[in-house]
């Protein structure tokens, strides 16, 4: 598919990598909305990208809060050509602690962003991606879903973000050949260590010592980067139902 002239929404777009695919997307000459809950630094973003891009505040784990970004995007752009799924928690927690066990409503919040507002996501864009005019190849849109190295090689910690990551890889192939049917791709893109708001939060020395855990090149993967897969994706029609990991081969340690 060709970026030039295409739609695209972006959860998770206004930081990050969801952040970065967004100014792919317009540097090559597409139209992107943010669904996203970071009103002020998705305001930024349109102040300085310009009228290529609209802003829907959305809880992905909302049905109505995606039907009316839906209906947002349609509104303003007339359809939807790809989807990039970039909302999402990476809080940590013990499955024991010294304050007793995980609490249940833990887990089941960070399942209902990744994995669950991932799949709202799809379902309710597909809907309005098939109805798209098929290419010269047939092809109507792409999906590509955000995992993780921890769906593989999950820390102590991170048993309800691996389970939820875990869930988004294994969602991808079945998508995929559903998916086939109606001319749209479905990929997901598996980062390691990156450089986002997820990472932030930890003092410098944290992040680089971090980065030095990857065995090449050795430091934190930058957003660009992930976008760039995105675009690759995007444009070379033969990726389909494939989890690829966008890590500089490292497997993570128990800690």
């Amino acid at each position: 598919m060709k970026i030039q002239d295409s739609l695209a929404m972006v959860t998770g777009g206004a930081s990050g990598l969801g952040e970065a695919c967004v100014r792919m997307l317009v540097s090559r000459g597409a139209k992107a909305a943010i669904l996203d809950l970071q009103e002020d630094r998705a305001e930024k973003l349109i102040a300085e990208l310009g009228s290529k891009v609209v802003f829907a505040k959305t809880d992905v784990t909302n049905e109505e809060s995606v039907q009316g970004a839906v209906k947002r995007i349609l509104d303003a752009f007339g359809r939807i050509n790809v989807v990039i799924n970039c909302a999402g928690v990476g809080d940590p927690a013990k499955l024991l602690s010294k304050k007793g066990p995980m609490p249940l409503s833990f887990f089941n919040r960070v399942v209902q962003i990744n994995l669950i507002g991932t799949f709202n996501v799809i379902r309710l864009a597909v809907e309005q991606m098939v109805k798209n005019t098929p290419g010269p190849d047939g092809e109507k849109g792409v999906v590509i879903n955000t995992a993780s190295a921890a769906a593989f090689d999950g820390q102590i910690g991170q048993p309800a973000y691996s389970a939820s990551k875990a869930g988004v890889v294994g969602m991808t192939l079945p998508l995929a050949r559903e998916c086939a049917e109606y001319g749209i791709r479905v990929m997901t893109i598996a980062p390691g260590l990156f450089n986002t708001p997820m990472l932030a939060i930890l003092p410098q020395a944290a992040r680089e010592a971090l980065g030095k855990m990857v065995p090449f090149p050795a430091r934190l993967g930058d957003p660009s980067e992930y976008a760039e897969l995105c675009r690759h994706i995007i444009e070379n029609p033969m990726l389909n139902g494939e989890v690829i990991r966008l890590d500089g081969a490292i497997r993570m340690a128990a800690r």
